[in-house]
């Protein structure tokens, strides 16, 4: 009994011993596996891309995040008061800042289409005037 407790177990012991040397562990032992046997180094890529050992917890969505202790409430009314309005103040900078990436890309999207409508309206013109009969 003792004994197929302790090879379930050893998962679990090697999980944490390839945690506590961070991703560049978990990394070497995939590249190990895919040396030793090729499905040993594939069931590691997977568990780690599927397990978010790869990519859990500093992913791109969780990087604009507000950390929890933001929120929490410091008991302090002034600092409250104070986060408040700086919370405030950045909530219409980014706002403010969005707008200006909308009107940007509307004046890109506009330029470019102005610069395909002439170069199209000179295509037409000079299809038009290969269309016309030669005189003579």
């Amino acid at each position: 009994m003792a004994t197929a407790t302790a090879f379930l177990s050893w998962p679990a012991r090697a999980e944490n011993w390839l945690d506590s040397y961070g991703k560049g562990a978990w990394i070497a032992a995939m590249v190990l596996g895919f040396i030793v046997f090729w499905p040993v180094g594939l069931a590691l890529l997977a568990y780690m891309i599927w397990g978010k050992k790869m990519f859990g917890n500093k992913s791109c969505k969780n990087r604009n995040r507000m950390p929890t202790g933001a929120l929490r409430d410091s008991g302090n009314v002034a600092f409250e008061a104070y986060k408040a309005e700086t919370l405030k103040r950045l909530e219409d900078e980014q706002s403010a800042f969005d707008s200006f990436l909308e009107r940007l890309r509307d004046a890109k999207d506009k330029a470019e289409f102005d610069t395909f409508m002439d170069q199209n309206k000179g295509r037409r013109a000079a299809e038009t005037q290969s269309d016309q009969p030669v005189a003579g």
